[in-house]
């Protein structure tokens, strides 16, 4: 996990050019929006990268609290939503220390592929804390074993495509296959779960869930799961 927080925390390129960033984000705050259960909901978003269009899922709810492990990148989102009051950075540590039901949604999007399987139960029932009774954790772009590299750099080019960047894509692509990315996954892999096996941990942990479809995102071969603390 270390490994991965620091990759996040430097420059890196797994965005093929500033236009993929853009609407990537975009398409991210566009389908989190479907799951904002009113408009005076605190919300966090837990393991949030940049988020630069943060501003755009504010919009739809009381409090958005940003959390990402990674220095650098919580520097860069304070800067950036300084002047937005819906805006709150805290480090994991920070959200950890928060009140028991501070939140009615939890978000952690593309976050589960870096965490190790062992470490999942205990942030499971951190998360749960922090919701409230009728409160729901939505874990999305969750990685089953039968995606690897070419079904994602499929759903990519597919995106791009559709976005109008699609030579951009191919040519980060070839310079993503010996980019430092590429090395990491390959040394220490990625997370990857069955869609029963994520549903029996949600079980587990007292958090019933149910599989949710279009997966937030472009890569639909990836899974989403909304959870909820009934009591």
């Amino acid at each position: 996990m270390a490994s991965w927080i620091s990759f996040w925390d430097a420059a890196n390129a797994v965005y093929v050019n500033g236009h993929h960033k853009a609407v990537h984000y975009l398409r991210i705050a566009a389908d989190l929006a479907r799951f904002v259960p009113a408009p005076d909901a605190r919300i966090l978003d837990f393991g949030c990268g940049e988020a630069l269009s943060a501003p755009c899922l504010a919009e739809q709810c009381g409090q958005l609290v940003l959390c990402d492990a990674a220095p650098t990148v919580r520097a860069a989102l304070k800067a950036r939503h300084a002047g937005n009051p819906k805006i709150a950075v805290l480090s994991p540590e920070e959200v950890a220390a928060l009140p028991d039901g501070s939140f009615r949604l939890i978000i952690v999007n593309s976050v589960l592929q870096y965490i190790p399987k062992a470490d999942l139960p205990d942030l499971l029932a951190g998360w749960r804390r922090l919701l409230v009774k009728g409160g729901s954790l939505l874990l999305a772009d969750v990685i089953p074993p039968s995606v690897g590299m070419a079904k994602d750099a499929a759903a990519l080019l597919t995106f791009a495509s559709k976005e109008g960047f699609l030579l951009a894509a191919l040519v980060g692509l070839a310079r993503n296959a010996v980019s430092p990315y590429r090395k990491l996954r390959s040394e220490l892999g990625l997370t990857v779960y069955e869609e029963e096996e994520m549903l029996r941990l949600l079980e587990a942990a007292r958090l019933p869930a149910s599989r949710v479809k279009p997966n937030v995102g472009h890569n639909q071969n990836r899974m989403a799961f909304q959870a909820f603390r009934l009591r």
